[in-house]
């Protein structure tokens, strides 16, 4: 494989409607392959994507979550040979445009995670831009790293260390994984790279569709975060090796 020939787009996906198509088709039009993993959809929403030669398909029998989703993924993308994927959310809120701008600041920096940066408009739920402002200092404190953003899935992801780290851990399966893979690379010395780009909240008349819940991925996120805050204490009184 040449440099741009090791990356490829991931696209996780459960009952994300109408948007799943137009996601698809805007992803294949700026880069080739795609992999899109259906995590157990009921919605039939897969059915209405247009079949294409640089398109993988993965089916899920059971909804497992983002993270479960991605690992898929990866571990199917590694088996081909892949070194890199840039991970994008399926509801059409992450522009397709943007995919060779960051592939291209993947293949200047390959040992980085290139970190969607968000630029919301009007239409971004004042709460849940406030919410990842606190989880942004969070992480920024559990890694010492300037995170641009710790919640954005719009990211490149250096393909062989994502996977490894969750291979060995139980967690980063659902909503929790944007933050803790952010986390847990940088603990294994992966450099961020944060790049802004623009984010749209769709209204639901606009096919738009949420499966964020306020108080169940709040406490998912708060469990998380403490979980990774004792982590971090503990490496603090790790003895170092020489």
């Amino acid at each position: 494989m040449d440099e741009a020939g090791t990356r490829l787009v991931l696209i996780p996906s459960y009952n994300t409607g109408t948007k799943l198509a137009e996601t698809v088709r805007g992803a294949i039009g700026q880069w080739q392959p795609v992999f899109l993993v259906i995590d157990g959809s009921t919605d039939g929403s897969a059915g209405h994507v247009t079949p294409h030669p640089d398109l993988h398909l993965i089916r899920r029998s059971a909804n497992g979550g983002k993270g479960a989703a991605v690992l898929d993924g990866l571990r199917a993308a590694a088996t081909q040979g892949f070194t890199h994927a840039l991970v994008m959310d399926a509801d059409g809120q992450h522009p397709a445009e943007a995919i060779p701008q960051f592939m291209a600041l993947s293949a200047a920096y390959p040992e980085a995670m290139i970190l969607g940066v968000p630029l919301f408009d009007a239409a971004a739920p004042r709460a849940r831009v406030l919410g990842r402002r606190i989880s942004n200092v969070i992480v920024r404190w559990l890694t010492g790293a300037k995170i641009g953003d710790a919640l954005f899935g719009f990211r490149v992801y250096p393909l062989a260390p994502l996977r490894a780290i969750m291979e060995a851990s139980p967690h980063m399966r659902r909503y929790d994984f944007d933050a803790e893979a952010v986390v847990r690379l940088s603990w294994c010395g992966v450099p961020a790279f944060n790049q802004p780009v623009s984010v749209r909240y769709f209204r639901a008349d606009e096919g738009g569709i949420s499966h964020f819940r306020y108080g169940r991925d709040n406490f998912l996120l708060a469990r998380m975060y403490a979980r990774l805050a004792v982590a971090r204490v503990a490496r603090c009184f790790r003895p170092s090796r020489h």
